[in-house]
């Protein structure tokens, strides 16, 4: 029978260069449903704010039970790894499917193989993480479900009332995002491993709160010291700039975030709305994007600060619009330090490695006025091309009423 995997040319050539070769895709699910003890005792919790530790542990459970099916389904195709493994959530009506997806890899062709590793890498970045010295041991995630709550909430919009941050949502959603990432690290210091890398973080909506939830992989990495066996070190830069900079001698100490939210004030916001008739700049909204900003950054440069980095790499900011004129800013990057003597196996990066692929098949019907039919990118993002794409719709259609 031919190999059915989920791997594309490129990602095939990069992992045959690490003596790995595909193998069939494999699937594992669990449906879930709240049930009506559940979803009281989520809603009294979701009341005083903070972490809503019944679906917490619902999804982590859920999420659990679909990757542990997944494995089971790759031991029964044999082979040694799994590749691209995903763990998403899926609704169907008022019960929540928790999937899982992968494709096994082979060291052989005898199909007898004993599972080794899992990982969240697809086989570019796993050819990268390898070739950077991190062996995979195991997918792993962490999750957290969260609400402000009604006391948060009662208080933050007090506080909203002067201008300046409301630390009653900003400790809220400190807290929430420190403990994701307490939680995946936790699993990879369970599984053996030294490192979390290839961080992905997802905020979802779940049964009336937030769900945050980071996956990647478990790895260990010789060069570590065993201090980082019980606390693993963790990056979200992905797996080829990771390459390049152990390529410059660094590697990954902890991914740092700060968050803070922000209000414009009660008379600011009366400010804001009269300075709004006018053209030119909105000063007060400028100076309070300045300062959520600057203190985001000032938060991750302090925990950089306090574990011995020398640098934090790729980072990344993110303004959210929370409405009555407040502002979430958050800030989300790696702090690296400098190794002498950590370097990669290859000396250069494969071009295959970073190859971007292309979707060949562009479905439209489900995507009304939102794709152009001529895009053969994985994805488009940004206002000028999803309008481009409804007008391209628009003229296809006035061509098929002529």
């Amino acid at each position: 029978m031919p190999v059915m995997t989920t791997l594309s040319g490129n990602e095939m050539w990069c992992l045959s260069r690490k003596g790995l070769y595909a193998g069939n895709m494999v699937v594992g699910n669990s449906v879930y449903s709240m049930g009506l003890i559940g979803s009281m005792g989520s809603g009294l919790n979701a009341l005083l704010g903070g972490e809503v530790t019944q679906i917490t542990e619902l999804v982590h459970d859920g999420r659990t039970q679909a990757y542990q099916r997944l494995v089971a389904e790759a031991e029964r195709h044999g082979g040694v790894g799994l590749t691209g493994v995903s763990n998403e959530l899926v609704v169907l009506g008022s019960n929540i499917e928790f999937l899982s997806m992968g494709s096994t890899l082979h060291a052989n062709r005898e199909n007898n193989e004993r599972l080794a590793f899992t990982s969240s890498a697809d086989g570019q970045e796993l050819y990268c993480q390898i070739d950077a010295g991190f062996q995979p041991v195991r997918f792993v995630f962490g999750n957290v479900a969260y609400s402000v709550g009604v006391g948060g909430g009662v208080m933050g919009a007090l506080r909203s009332f002067r201008r300046g941050e409301v630390v009653e949502f900003s400790n809220v959603f400190n807290q929430t995002r420190h403990l994701a990432l307490t939680r995946i690290t936790q699993e990879a210091a369970q599984a053996g491993a030294n490192a979390v890398v290839g961080i992905k973080t997802s905020i979802l909506p779940f049964q009336g709160v937030q769900e945050m939830v980071m996956v990647g992989t478990a790895a260990r990495h010789p060069s570590l010291p065993p201090q980082f066996n019980q606390s693993p070190v963790s990056s979200d830069l992905t797996c080829q700039e990771m390459w390049n900079l152990t390529r410059m001698e660094y590697l990954p100490l902890r991914l740092v975030l700060g968050v803070s939210v922000y209000s414009l004030g009660l008379l600011g916001r009366v400010t804001n709305w009269l300075s709004s008739w006018r053209r030119g700049e909105l000063t007060d909204y400028t100076k309070l994007v300045y300062e959520a900003r600057e203190n985001a950054l000032s938060r991750i440069a302090a925990d950089a600060q306090a574990i011995g980095a020398d640098d934090v790499a790729g980072v990344k900011t993110y303004v959210y619009d929370l409405g009555a004129g407040l502002i979430e800013f958050l800030a989300i990057g790696t702090a690296v330090k400098k190794v002498p003597g950590v370097r990669p196996a290859s000396e250069q990066l494969p071009a295959q490695a970073v190859i971007q692929d292309r979707d060949t098949f562009v479905n439209t019907v489900d995507v009304p006025m939102a794709a152009s039919l001529n895009s053969g990118a994985k994805s488009a993002s940004g206002g000028t091309k999803q309008v481009q794409g409804g007008l391209d719709v628009i003229k296809l259609l006035l061509r098929l009423l002529r």
